[in-house]
């Protein structure tokens, strides 16, 4: 059997006076045209038991020949639709006489043998309209001329073609087993378990086959080929195949999917012109493809909450890169649980507790008229994202770090709802204050810069000079030493770096000594501080805390410092 479209079919008639005979499916000569892979493409031909991949354009039809030269004989046609439903008919008409024996006589003029061919209906066997795929097979065949024949009605599409006069023995899609479905076998708020049975063609027949899942938020895909046209740059028209690819040119790499040897790196996205005409670069799709090798179970991960997803599952033929289907499904995710809302108190602070990427939800409600009210931030570690609604409106929203105070505008009876969003490098811990008295002050003030500078100049062998920046508010400030090892790093003193944690947690032993200290002129204050008693060549850790009114404390970045060894 050989598919041919009707201009090369005329073209391999023979011209001479012997008897002329279409042409059959020669064996050498399918192999042959097999390795020239170019033969196939932006033709109708196709051969016996290979897949090939072509495209439409919108209301034109495209027809396809083939030879069944025997009666009795088996038949097997499946086309695969991809990004758009396909009309395609299947028809029968009888070979010319002159053409289907070994007769004798003066050819037929090409013309007459180009009507006599193409100009008859022919029997229709089968027809089908759908986005489904979907086979013609027969076990016994009458010999003549076959003609397949598509048409896309709603937009420019490309589609799959299989036909074989073997379908016993090719077998180049995955068998199904006797239960296709995929099974969701454990839902959580962000992941989602499948499971399914495997191919029998795996299984049974110990051929390679792999599993690969599809997500995505819209629906379920008959076909991978409709998987790789929605991952296209242009869903509306696929590049056309060129002479001298493979015999499918929109293969994963084209459609986007990660090669084997790179499927853990994000996909690309094909960006060509369709015969002269520019395409516009579309959104990325929210739709994701695994591959999961010869697994029949796989947890699906980092999906979000309350959401509904779809699920494909294709069995793919490693060898003949063909797939199939198993029945599609769908599951939502679970809800966030619900969060619990901490009531606040006028002027009590309040310590709260974020899970990495987690949220807290915080409600104040004065009991009395207010004309402003004021919420003092302090985060202990990395910076967190603040929301302040009052009544349902949003008030405020921005990121912040360290100490932070923000006042805004009263309303009587209203009541305000604080979200506190934690960081994603990890858990956050804060502390907070809401008032509605003005002069209500828990938290010390801070400067811009909180860190300590240490002065080279003047380390010895067993002292360090130190200063830090303070404000025109008059607070206390304790230092403290603590001796560390050598190989001390940055890293260690970042986890430690908990602005929360007061001098009630250190040694009385690591305490230097208190002071007040403030200065009206921003700009001279500035305090220095001489540590002594230090032992030479060691390493000191030295913390600075200032105390405010209300008896909280904040800790500037710690200082990492060392003695000289020789004096």
């Amino acid at each position: 059997m050989l598919l041919l479209h009707c201009p090369l079919l005329l073209l391999l008639l023979p011209l001479s006076s012997r008897p002329q005979k279409l042409p059959t499916r020669d064996e050498e000569l399918f192999q042959m045209q097999i390795r020239d892979k170019a033969f196939f493409h932006d033709s109708s031909v196709i051969p016996d038991g290979a897949e090939i991949s072509s495209y439409l354009f919108r209301d034109t039809p495209k027809r396809y020949f083939f030879v069944v030269e025997e009666d009795n004989t088996p038949l097997a046609v499946t086309v695969t639709p991809c990004d758009a439903p396909l009309e395609w008919k299947l028809s029968v008409q009888e070979l010319p006489e002159e053409a289907s024996g070994e007769g004798s006589g003066e050819p037929e003029p090409l013309e007459q043998q180009k009507q006599q061919i193409t100009n008859e209906e022919g029997t229709e066997l089968f027809s089908y309209k759908g986005n489904d795929v979907e086979y013609f097979v027969s076990s016994s065949s009458p010999s003549g001329l076959y003609q397949l024949d598509l048409l896309s009605t709603e937009k420019d599409t490309h589609f799959k073609v299989y036909a074989t006069t073997t379908p016993e023995s090719d077998q180049p899609y995955p068998e199904l087993p006797y239960d296709p479905r995929i099974d969701v076998t454990s839902l959580g708020r962000t992941t989602v378990t499948l499971a399914w049975k495997p191919s029998p063609t795996a299984s049974i027949l110990k051929q390679p086959i792999q599993y690969c899942i599809v997500i995505n938020k819209e629906h379920n895909f008959k076909s991978l080929c409709a998987v790789e046209a929605k991952l296209s740059s242009d869903d509306a028209f696929m590049m056309a195949p060129k002479p001298g690819l493979d015999f499918s040119p929109f293969d994963f790499a084209h459609f986007g999917f990660p090669s084997d040897n790179n499927s853990g790196k994000e996909r690309g996205f094909l960006k060509s012109s369709k015969f002269g005409r520019q395409t516009s670069s579309k959104p990325r799709v929210d739709l994701h493809k695994v591959c999961v090798g010869n697994k029949n179970i796989f947890t699906v991960s980092d999906l979000k909450p309350d959401t509904q997803y779809y699920f494909d599952m294709f069995a793919v033929n490693t060898n003949t890169n063909m797939s199939t289907a198993y029945v599609g499904t769908f599951a939502r995710t679970k809800e966030e649980a619900k969060q619990k809302t901490v009531e606040l108190k006028d002027g009590k602070v309040t310590d709260v507790f974020i899970k990495r990427k987690g949220a807290k939800f915080l409600r104040f409600a004065p009991v009395s008229s207010h004309q402003k009210v004021t919420f003092s931030v302090h985060s202990c570690l990395d910076a967190v994202q603040i929301q302040v609604r009052r009544d349902g409106k949003l008030l405020l929203s921005q990121n912040m770090e360290g100490v932070r105070q923000f006042q805004l505008r009263g309303k009587a009876k209203a009541k305000y709802l604080i979200r506190l969003k934690g960081s994603k490098k990890g858990a956050s811990m804060l502390k907070i204050l809401a008032t509605t008295r003005p002069n209500k002050q828990s938290f010390p003030s801070l400067p811009e810069d909180t860190r300590i500078k240490a002065f080279d100049k003047l380390r010895t062998c067993s002292s360090v000079t130190v200063a830090w920046l303070g404000t025109q508010e008059r607070n206390k400030f304790c230092i403290y030493k603590r001796e560390v090892d050598d190989n001390y790093s940055e890293e260690q003193k970042k986890r430690e770096q908990n602005q929360c944690l007061g001098p009630d947690t250190r040694k009385k032993s690591e305490k230097v000594l208190c002071k007040y200290f403030h200065s009206q002129n921003i700009q001279k204050a500035v305090t220095t501080e001489t540590i002594r008693g230090l032992q030479p060549g060691k390493s000191y850790l030295l913390d600075v805390y200032v105390i405010g009114h209300g008896g909280h404390s904040v800790k500037y970045q710690s200082k990492l410092v060392k003695t000289r060894k020789f004096c």
